[in-house]
């Protein structure tokens, strides 16, 4: 994928470049001023640490073409690559990454030339988002992150669906970024239903934040899936109502449940909170009661599981990232530029998700014991 999208972005430059030294862009022959023109291609295959690249040299009539991404002579593009894709993937903007280019490698690029070279990397990040996915996930994370978006003259605040997979072989895969509104239930049917449509037929356990309606959502699309409720998220919610000075005993006893070592225990546990701060916060106790179903999943799963899906912090810690490359951005034009810049700050972070949990063994083992009926041998392979 990075040696295509490297071949891709050089490519698109060097085809920008010639937009540039012609002053039209191809086919656009309306605004051509010049008796230069096009002369077709040259082949060239350069070399970087991902493999060859085949480029396709733009020529022009006069032979006064000289492109500055890929000069002449060049035939190693091994220095530039991690530069050229980091300078999308970090969020950088047009004027910074000019910058950048003039200062490095002496290529004088325009920001709006950068600009209409990014815009190129929308197919492949449509073509990314619809890519097939794991006919089976073992677990799956799904959380919004909320960015400014200007959309008819005014500024919006919209919602970045994220949803990260964890195959059966351990690995971690993001299986998408859908934009919309506001965060709803009903957004997030359609989401749902995408993945499955993208392929995946069943997954096992799904972690959520407190949405109304979520676990709903996920019943109506799979309809065998345990959701489990993000502790954490439980914890802030019902603390809200809590006064100072009860709030050392109410958390402690709250730690009495969500760290309980079996589902018993946990329910003995909230008993006793009912009983004792039922009087004085209701709301909070009766929302641990209202939601148990969802919150107390992980109990029948091994220790090392439960580490991994009682709370959404996994894609919280993703999103964390997407916020940090998009800093530079307080507001974005349109969904388009969002999309790109996340996409692209997403390859960039998976590339460290090369690795899977230690305890994947002993978790899998479990899973198969659980799940029995819906893990086949091939599965696993």
């Amino acid at each position: 994928m990075f040696k295509d999208l490297l071949g891709d972005t050089l490519q698109t430059m060097l085809e920008t470049e010639m937009d540039d030294h012609l002053g039209y862009s191809k086919y656009d022959y309306k605004n051509k001023d010049t008796d230069d023109s096009r002369n077709g291609y040259s082949k060239k295959t350069v070399t970087s640490t991902m493999g060859n690249i085949p480029l396709d040299i733009p020529r022009d009539r006069k032979g006064e073409f000289h492109p500055q991404a890929m000069k002449k002579n060049q035939t190693d593009v091994s220095n530039i690559e991690d530069q050229v894709l980091s300078m999308y993937a970090k969020g950088m903007t047009t004027r910074d990454i000019t910058a950048h280019l003039k200062e490095i490698y002496g290529v004088d690029a325009s920001a709006e030339m950068i600009s209409r070279m990014t815009e190129r990397i929308l197919p492949i990040a449509k073509q990314w988002q619809n890519r097939p996915l794991a006919k089976k996930y073992a677990i799956v994370f799904m959380d919004a992150v909320h960015f400014h978006v200007r959309q008819d003259s005014q500024v919006v605040k919209k919602a970045v669906y994220i949803a990260i997979g964890t195959r059966l072989d351990g690995s971690r895969e993001v299986l998408g970024l859908w934009i919309g509104g506001n965060e709803s239930a009903k957004y997030w049917v359609g989401v749902l239903n995408e993945i499955r449509n993208r392929g995946t037929e069943d997954i096992f356990i799904i972690s959520v934040d407190g949405l109304t309606g979520f676990a709903d959502a996920i019943g109506a699309v799979y309809p065998e899936a345990e959701v489990q409720r993000c502790i954490v998220h439980q914890i802030r919610y019902t603390t809200k109502f809590v006064y100072y000075k009860d709030m050392k005993p109410f958390v402690q006893d709250l730690r009495e449940i969500y760290q309980a070592p079996t589902l018993e225990q946990a329910e003995v546990a909230l008993d006793a909170l009912e009983e004792k701060w039922n009087d004085k916060y209701p709301s909070s106790v009766q929302s641990w009661r209202n939601n148990w179903p969802q919150l107390s999943t992980y109990f029948k799963y091994p220790l090392e599981m439960r580490k991994m899906i009682y709370t959404t912090n996994q894609i919280k810690n993703f999103n964390r990232q997407l916020r940090k490359v998009s800093k530079s951005r307080t507001i974005f034009p349109t969904d388009d530029s969002l999309f790109k810049l996340l996409y692209l700050a997403t390859i960039e972070i998976t590339k460290k998700w090369s690795g899977r949990n230690r305890d994947w063994n002993k978790i899998i083992s479990q899973l198969c014991i659980y799940f029995d009926n819906r893990i086949e041998p091939a599965d696993l392979e």
